[in-house]
């Protein structure tokens, strides 16, 4: 059993890692964006090449998986993780930055679903929501800690960061190797998601899914058109140093976890996943709004705050929901809601590098305006589940 949950610990190790080294890069685009005199555009651009490799490498990814097995999958995305890490220290041109982006993109594709199949593989289905949990946890801790760490690390030079994760990722590689073992239950877990093919038509007929996905990619827009580049909005907007904007993205972050492990639970039997999604909605885009029309520091620190609070509030409240109507699709369901929260990802940095180069508060705009009218469609489709409930 020990020796079981030392595997585990270290695939999800690995998982946490890659993610952190995605956050890595937030803090330094103001600096490396002056550096090297890019566009917002480009900038953007760098941030939604990762999205679009994942999200087409995640299928290929996902068969492969079963077929040579999980650690083979998550050796070889952390050594791809590892090289384009240390491309990115080392680029001197655009083509080099997209380059990084995009193998980057690969090994979190390689990785990311080859980890949460050993996860499963080495779990009963009892000890499996707890186990996913530890999975969700990896993910959104790599997201809030990286550009922190990044931040503090850019200190000894705006490249370090990347030569320190280049290297940690190589440990995890030499690690993978020598310590993980294939469970032994893969085979099963292929035929198990052999069956379940052939189901994403039936889903996206029903219309409280359908919903929810169209909610989920407008939102995922909204949220990364502002988050994405919210560092040089901070920089240029608000004349705020690497080191501010570490600081405050850290203690956002530390909030986020505080609110996740101690008062997630007690929130949603209080209002209901859906009532924090609608919250969430309209407390993001008020907030948004009160960056963009103030100039006072300490409301744009605060407003921050409450921005990421219900970045971070939102995403757990949409799995568990998901989660609780999925049935026995857990899978096939929770594959969607990464689809459509993989386009929305793609198209809001670029879309807010665009915004950004015509005005310097249009991402601000657009991206209170989306999560207002995302607040409001969620409204919609609380009313039509009601309806659907009572006419049942």
């Amino acid at each position: 059993m020990k020796k079981k949950n030392s595997m585990m610990y270290l695939a999800i190790s690995n998982l946490f890692l890659v993610f952190l080294g995605v956050g890595l890069v937030i803090p330094v685009i103001p600096q490396l964006k002056e550096q090297m005199n890019f566009s917002g555009a480009t900038m953007g651009m760098m941030i939604s090449i990762f999205a679009i490799a994942q999200l087409i490498t995640s299928p290929i990814a996902g068969i492969l998986s079963d077929k040579i097995g999980r650690k083979k999958m998550i050796a070889t995305g952390m050594l791809i993780f590892s090289l384009s890490e240390l491309l990115f220290g080392l680029a001197q041109s655009k083509n080099g930055f997209f380059v990084s982006r995009g193998l980057g993109g690969i090994a979190a594709a390689l990785i990311m679903p080859s980890v949460t199949a050993f996860v499963a593989d080495m779990t009963t289905i009892a000890e499996r929501p707890k186990a996913m949990g530890m999975v969700s946890a990896a993910i959104s801790g790599g997201f809030i800690i990286g550009p922190g760490v990044g931040g503090f690390i850019a200190y000894m030079g705006i490249r370090v960061p990347f030569y320190v994760a280049a290297v940690l990722a190589l440990l995890g590689f030499v690690l993978t190797l020598t310590v993980l073992k294939e469970p032994d239950n893969r085979q099963l877990a292929a035929i198990e998601a052999k069956n379940k093919q052939g189901s994403f038509r039936t889903i996206l007929k029903n219309p409280l899914f359908t919903s929810l996905f169209v909610i989920i990619l407008i939102s995922s827009f909204g949220l990364q058109a502002f988050e994405s580049i919210y560092s040089i909005m901070a920089t240029i907007n608000f004349s705020f140093t690497t080191g501010e904007i570490a600081l405050v993205i850290t203690v956002s972050g530390v909030l986020a976890l505080i609110c996740q492990l101690f008062f997630f639970d007690a929130i949603v039997q209080k209002i209901g996943e859906m009532g924090l999604i609608q919250l969430s909605f309209f407390a993001s885009a008020l907030f948004i709004a009160i960056i963009a029309f103030t100039s006072s520091h300490l409301i744009v620190i605060l407003s921050t705050f409450i921005v990421f609070l219900a970045f971070d509030l939102f995403r757990p409240a949409v799995t568990t929901y998901l989660s609780k109507h999925a049935g026995d699709k857990q899978g096939t369901i929770n594959g969607l809601n990464s689809t459509f929260t993989s386009f929305g990802n793609i198209l809001g940095p670029m879309a807010a590098g665009y915004l950004f180069d015509i005005n310097h508060f249009f991402p601000y705009y657009i991206s209170a305006s989306i999560l207002l009218g995302t607040g409001f469609l969620s409204l919609f489709l609380n009313r039509k589940k009601k309806t659907h409930i009572d006419a049942s």
